[in-house]
């Protein structure tokens, strides 16, 4: 077995753990078709009932951003809808293969971009509920494509900047060849859950940030959260990992409880154009400045999808000694720069974060305190220096993280 073929066994067995007489719907750029054939392949061979395939291009997304009639960005086709909401009904599993060049719509009119990620958001919101509620098993995984390789090793030829990116990757995905990449993912799972019950345990109901780069932020916590990683499981008890690789522990801060300042440790690729430097202001939850030296029109438009966007829907712990962290290598791809690093997400919070928030209503799940919006974004905060102090509900401080690591 090749090392394409075991890591491509891997997001179908453990990634969205696909079930005999299930359907699979893959999404992924063009570029990548030869590796969603190997993926079609094992789903197959796990006895999936049907592989359906959804493409995309960078280089015909940036025609469209360009070029396109301009009340194309207010509308999203009803076969998309249809087909991605009827699929997740059915119980469908869903793979998306993230290979993208960092930069491609540079260029391209912010407001279009907007509008579209609002119609998307407001037309897809069933099937975006379906997925951030583990109604039905989700995983993203990534490959190589040129474009992007060029990015992350800069200088190289195209051959050369694509296979370190390969080893790059495989060493994120503890993918070696030897074909027990799957035992190695059960075995880093389980540790990452022991972690998940220390954190848990500690019934905390705030985590203080600051580092050098001029962090001093305060989450406060739900009544009731839970922290979460590693394997989560669908309403049907399927467990699944929804981003490989993985190194994260995370849960949901209140909604309206974070206050403070927040430095950026990494840039962040969004909407196609890179955000960098940039730091926000934020008062009872709501983002109410953003700064940034470079992308800051693209970050400002982020946070003002929808009223939610403006809000945080995600606190994620990373230790910075870890496995991607230690690469020492900056990928411009969120899947990858948020598991080498703690990171917030503006927008959407999972309700799995809440004790019993994957049968509440969006109603009930405001009402304990988490953030609803049509957009979740992750951008990267762990540094060297990073202390996290915990306090908890019966008034103990606690450190949670000491020099950018877990102190528990």
């Amino acid at each position: 077995m090749t090392q394409f073929e075991e890591y491509a066994k891997l997001l179908v067995e453990v990634g969205v753990n696909i079930q005999k007489g299930q359907n699979l719907v893959i999404s992924s750029p063009v570029d990548c078709a030869w590796f969603v054939r190997l993926c079609a392949k094992a789903a197959y061979d796990a006895g999936c009932r049907e592989v359906i395939n959804c493409w995309d291009d960078d280089e015909l997304s940036r025609e469209k951003g360009l070029r396109a009639a301009d009340d194309v960005f207010d509308t999203v086709p009803a076969w998309r809808v249809d087909m991605l909401t009827g699929y997740a009904r059915g119980g469908a599993a869903f793979l998306r293969i993230a290979a993208e060049d960092p930069e491609n719509l540079k260029g391209v009119d912010p407001d279009r971009l907007l509008r579209l990620r609002r119609a998307s958001g407001k037309a897809l919101e069933e099937y975006r509920r379906l997925t951030m509620t583990n109604a039905v098993a989700w995983s993203i995984g990534s490959i190589p494509i040129p474009s992007w390789a060029r990015k992350v090793f800069p200088g190289r030829v195209e051959e050369e900047s694509m296979e370190k990116l390969w080893d790059a990757i495989f060493a994120a995905v503890r993918v070696t060849g030897d074909g027990k990449a799957v035992e190695r993912w059960r075995e880093h799972t389980a540790a990452i859950q022991e972690r998940v019950e220390k954190l848990n345990a500690l019934n905390l109901e705030s985590l203080h940030y600051t580092n050098s780069l001029g962090t001093d932020l305060t989450v406060r916590l739900p009544e009731g959260h839970l922290w979460a990683g590693g394997a989560s499981r669908t309403k049907g008890g399927v467990p699944f990992i929804a981003n490989m690789p993985t190194e994260e522990i995370f849960t949901a801060p209140l909604r309206n409880g974070v206050d403070g300042v927040v430095y950026a440790s990494m840039p962040l690729s969004e909407d196609g154009n890179l955000v960098d430097k940039f730091y926000m202001v934020v008062k009872e939850g709501k983002i109410v400045e953003v700064h940034a030296e470079t992308g800051e029109e693209t970050l400002k438009a982020g946070i003002s999808v929808d009223e939610g966007a403006s809000y945080f829907g995600e606190v994620a712990l990373v230790p910075y000694d870890s496995p991607i962290s230690n690469q020492k290598l900056l990928y411009y791809n969120t899947l990858f720069d948020e598991n080498a690093s703690c990171h917030l997400a503006f927008g959407e919070a999972y309700s799995e974060c809440i004790r019993g928030g994957e049968s509440m209503t969006p109603e009930e799940l405001k009402a304990h305190g988490l953030n609803s919006s049509i957009t979740h974004v992750d951008f990267m905060v762990g540094t060297a220096d990073l202390r996290i102090t915990g306090r908890t509900r019966d008034g103990r401080e606690v450190p949670v993280f000491i020099d950018g690591n877990f102190a528990l």
